[in-house]
């Protein structure tokens, strides 16, 4: 199985990246594409821009996607919505093709350093994404990160844990069954 893993950040401190890292040390037999979106920056989306083509960047993640099997990611929340940066790469992958995630089964998480773990993100993404080809499985919000999270253990706190642990094992049936 081929997991296209990122997070909806471009910060070299994510905390959105640091959580997909953990959670794919549990898709350690399958081949993994963490991809960063530093490497898809493109101008800011406008239809004027569009008129000109489209930039390489926007047709290189609608392939990754295409490659995969399955998505794997966790948005950050930049006042209570995607990253800019997320938000520019799906608008231009978008106008290629609406169905930007291909109808592949996706693992949607996001967290933040506060107490709604990124839900503003996700409670939008769990409702567009879906129009946009997410056949989105299973979800997961961590809240506060750096009480919850260590860099070396992962998720700490106990009951936050089981949840992501159960979701996961919830994620793997549905994509092999």
């Amino acid at each position: 199985m081929k997991i296209l893993a990122f997070a909806g950040s471009t910060s070299s401190t994510s905390i959105n990246r640091e959580l997909v890292k953990f959670v794919l040390k549990d898709f350690q037999n399958e081949e993994i594409n963490l991809i960063d979106l530093n490497d898809f920056d493109m101008p800011v989306f406008s239809v004027d821009r569009e008129k000109k083509g489209f930039p390489d960047q926007a047709h290189h993640f609608l392939k990754v996607i295409e490659d995969c099997d399955v998505i794997i990611c966790s948005l950050a929340e930049h006042n209570r919505s995607y990253s800019a940066a997320f938000k520019n790469v799906f608008d231009w992958a978008s106008r290629i093709n609406v169905k930007v995630f291909q109808n592949k089964p996706m693992f949607l998480m996001s967290t933040s350093p506060g107490g709604y773990g990124g839900g503003n993100v996700m409670n939008t993404a769990k409702t567009f994404f879906p129009q946009f080809g997410a056949d989105v499985k299973e979800t997961f919000s961590l809240s506060k990160f750096y009480e919850n999270f260590d860099l070396e253990a992962g998720v700490i706190e106990p009951e936050m844990l089981k949840d992501l642990k159960d979701k996961i094992l919830n994620f793997k049936n549905q994509i092999t069954n």
